[in-house]
């Protein structure tokens, strides 16, 4: 027998997020069954401060490919929707992150980096408590396609390709992001829902002409 929702009528903070265009969704059992089901849980600890509008800022070296995508994608996606990102010539990451108290990451010999075999993804799933399941088999994918090791995961090869092509499509760096996030979202999807599927033709008891 299927339990009743914790809701039965959508609260208020849900129409108006529906009314200002925001996706918005309500769970059945609320926060409890969020926690109960293991769902990933964010650990503040790290979380940088945010500005004036509410909204975390963060820079790192111009030209992204793999890790520098995948990270802002998580942050987007799991911690501050409204994240900024700033790419810049690397000579210029330091006045940047003084003048917009923005927080570096995947440069070299800071806190968010790569760290021994793992790169920067790995590192803030970890540290923001984000690796559960199917967070941490994208973080395979992504450590594969950024570390020149596609024996990792077979879908890396894939992944670097997807994103060279794109680093060569966009010249604007914030609009490479943009178009990714939606690469992201599917290896995110297949990792969370569609690793047991596979895909064959002709398909099963189809006949030949």
């Amino acid at each position: 027998m299927r339990l009743r929702p914790k809701y039965r009528v959508r609260p208020p903070f849900y129409r108006r997020g529906r009314h200002a265009g925001a996706r918005a969704e309500t769970l059945e059992g609320g926060f409890e069954a969020w926690a109960a089901a293991d769902a990933p849980l964010l650990r503040p600890d790290h979380l940088p401060p945010r500005d004036a509008q509410g909204r975390t800022a963060w820079v790192t070296r111009a030209r992204p490919k793999i890790d520098r995508i995948a990270c802002p994608w998580l942050i987007r996606r799991f911690i501050d929707p409204s994240a900024v990102f700033l790419f810049v010539p690397r000579r210029r990451l330091q006045p940047v992150a003084d003048r917009f108290a923005a927080t570096p990451f995947d440069i070299e010999d800071i806190f968010w980096s790569h760290r021994g075999d793992t790169c920067t993804f790995d590192v803030m799933l970890e540290e923001f408590g984000l690796a559960w399941p199917a967070l941490t088999r994208l973080a395979l994918i992504v450590r594969g396609a950024d570390t020149a090791r596609p024996d990792l995961a077979p879908q890396a090869a894939g992944l670097l390709a997807a994103s060279l092509g794109l680093s060569r499509m966009y010249r604007d760096d914030l609009a490479q992001l943009d178009a990714a996030m939606g690469l992201y979202d599917a290896f995110y999807r297949w990792a969370r829902d569609a690793v047991g599927e596979t895909h064959n033709w002709p398909a099963t008891g189809s006949s030949k002409a």
